[in-house]
């Protein structure tokens, strides 16, 4: 029979650790996106106002400044404005309407296998087809109208954002779907209450798609509209004033619809995002 040993004790001496420099508080442009954006923005401004002095031809290329200078008198007399909230108002209009059909197709392709057929379908058919192809159409069918630029709109957003929505719906795992069986969901309590919010990063991205491209038709259908009618927002405004050739308010008009997709964009569509995906931790 053997007997171990006790192992003899072993005490080992640790160097001591020096303190590490303080890390350097992040810069206030570090910090903050917003003034890392309006930097961009004035970088752009700057290389603008360059190049129309390099031009040296205020028809063709006006400066910054001048088109400053007419944005801010057109924006106080009132013209951009109304012009613009014309624009907005019937945006939002084929807007939603685009959402709830867009809604409505993805909750029926989700709960049959009818449905998905007829997504994939509809969507291979009609969402290559360019949104603005349809309106000496829509105009034949509805008349020189609002409900001519509405079903542009519509068309502009249901497709991109119903393939956005369904693909989401696709992906949400199948634990999820189990989870909400279990609890008894069918149906729409079963799309609203599971798969909705699963496939909310996706639905966003599809909103903001849509919402892309129905300002691109807007605007594109208004020079045409506009032109018809004797009317219109923002898109007329341009026409209106390139046919004048006062080119500093067409850059102004211009600045106008660039300004208004920043504020939907870091506004509507950021904070929507804040607080939502990012406070869930579904999205970085």
């Amino acid at each position: 029979m053997t007997t171990t040993l006790p192992r003899p004790e072993i005490e080992y001496r640790l160097e001591a650790i020096e303190p590490s420099a303080p890390v350097a508080a992040p810069r206030l442009w570090q910090r903050h996106a917003g003034l890392r954006k309006a930097g961009i923005v004035a970088l752009l401004a700057l290389l603008w106002e360059i190049a129309a002095r390099i031009a040296g031809n205020d028809l063709l290329l006006p400066s910054f400044l001048q088109t400053a200078r007419a944005f801010a008198t057109d924006l106080l007399d009132g013209e951009l404005p109304g012009k613009a909230a014309l624009s907005l108002a019937l945006l939002l209009q084929g807007y939603l309407l685009g959402t709830l059909l867009a809604f409505a197709l993805t909750a029926l392709a989700s709960s049959s296998r009818l449905g998905r057929e007829l997504l994939s379908t509809l969507a291979a058919m009609f969402n290559p087809l360019p949104a603005i192809a349809l309106l000496p159409l829509a105009l034949l069918w509805f008349g020189l109208g609002k409900a001519s630029l509405v079903f542009v709109l519509v068309h502009s957003v249901l497709w991109p954002l119903a393939l956005a929505m369904h693909a989401g719906f696709q992906a949400v795992p199948e634990t999820l779907r189990m989870t909400g069986r279990n609890y008894g969901l069918r149906g729409l309590r079963y799309v609203l209450l599971v798969l909705a919010p699963a496939a909310l990063p996706a639905i966003l991205s599809g909103l903001r798609i849509g919402w892309a491209f129905a300002w691109r038709t807007l605007i594109a259908a208004e020079l045409f509209f506009g032109a018809s009618s004797g009317k219109g927002g923002l898109g007329w405004y341009i026409f209106q004033n390139r046919n004048e050739l006062y080119t500093d308010r067409v850059f102004a008009g211009l600045a106008c619809v660039v300004l208004i997709g920043l504020l939907v964009e870091n506004l509507g569509f950021e904070t929507l995002e804040r607080l939502t995906v990012r406070r869930w931790g579904m999205q970085r």
